[in-house]
């Protein structure tokens, strides 16, 4: 083969192989710059890392203050000193005692009761309660069945973004606010959002914010409510104490039920008047308080 043989034969191989790195060198592009769809885990897991997360105290005693915001200009907030209980997984006590407001709110083991001024009352409990279910039921099964009963399907898990932090959404496909779901950070797998959904009640959604540590335990300093896009509750914790011990009878519905006699029943004609009124009246009605 002469030279000039030689030189065609070493352009045609030179060629052939530019053509070939070429091609791999784009298609290693795309791949590298394809949308890849990361694994989520499913909805079951997280609720068990997120249990397991949250610490392992028995018991814990929080005080804290309930804002209650007015949406009307000329009246002021009001401002409420609450104290919880828990004895996890199945027992939460929530009192409220002040000059004009007495409630206490019990659950225990699957069974709820609620006190107003020393009477008990037959009204279900509310949806700005639902808030403790996260930081109560450490237990995946039992928290599963709850978000299940509350309309959250542990079945659908995805990827999102909340405040510029990486989440695991539980009951939705992120974006998808429509639906009820649970925001997890998706390093620490604790609370960031319940989202709260009805076809009969406004939307409402409750953030856990300012996680602290004491003892080996979680628990959120700030915890907001907003309802369709205005923020009506905030409570804002001051104390906490892990493991207290606590008189069994505080849990006892039939032992609070022999103490406190049954409220009579709410006169129909009173409804119209409920409906009317904005959140933080309803509220105070709730209480048996006159809102000056």
């Amino acid at each position: 083969m002469g030279p000039r043989l030689q030189m065609k034969y070493f352009r045609i191989l030179l060629h052939q192989h530019l053509k070939k790195s070429l091609f791999f060198g784009l298609a290693l592009l795309t791949y590298c710059h394809a949308p890849a769809r990361a694994y989520v885990l499913p909805g079951p897991y997280l609720l068990k890392l997120m249990t397991q997360n949250l610490g392992k105290g028995k018991r814990l005693l929080v005080t804290q203050k309930l804002v209650l915001l007015n949406d009307n200009p000329q009246k002021n907030s009001l401002e409420l000193s609450e104290t919880l209980k828990y004895v996890f997984p199945k027992k939460f006590r929530s009192d409220i005692l002040s000059e004009n407001i007495q409630r206490i709110h019990v659950l225990s083991k699957g069974r709820s009761l609620t006190v107003i001024d020393g009477k008990t009352s037959d009204e279900a409990e509310s949806r700005y309660d639902y808030y403790k279910d996260l930081l109560l039921f450490r237990s995946r099964e039992m928290l599963q069945e709850r978000l299940s009963h509350l309309g959250v399907d542990p079945k659908v898990s995805s990827l999102g973004r909340f405040q510029e932090k990486p989440v695991y959404v539980l009951g939705a496909q992120y974006p998808d606010e429509t639906v009820p779901q649970v925001w997890l950070d998706k390093n620490t797998f604790r609370p960031l959002r319940w989202i709260i959904t009805s076809q009969t009640q406004q939307r409402l959604e409750v953030r856990y914010l300012q996680w602290h540590k004491l003892k080996n335990t979680w628990y959120p300093m700030r915890i907001e409510f907003i309802a369709d896009g205005n923020l009506v509750r905030e409570i804002h914790v001051e104390n906490i104490k892990v493991n207290p011990s606590f008189p069994k009878n505080l849990f006892d519905i039939e032992h609070l039920k022999s103490r406190y006699p049954q409220a009579e029943s709410t006169v129909p004609e009173d409804q119209d008047k409920k409906e009317s009124l904005n959140e933080i009246e309803k509220t105070i009605e709730n209480f048996k308080k006159i809102y000056k």
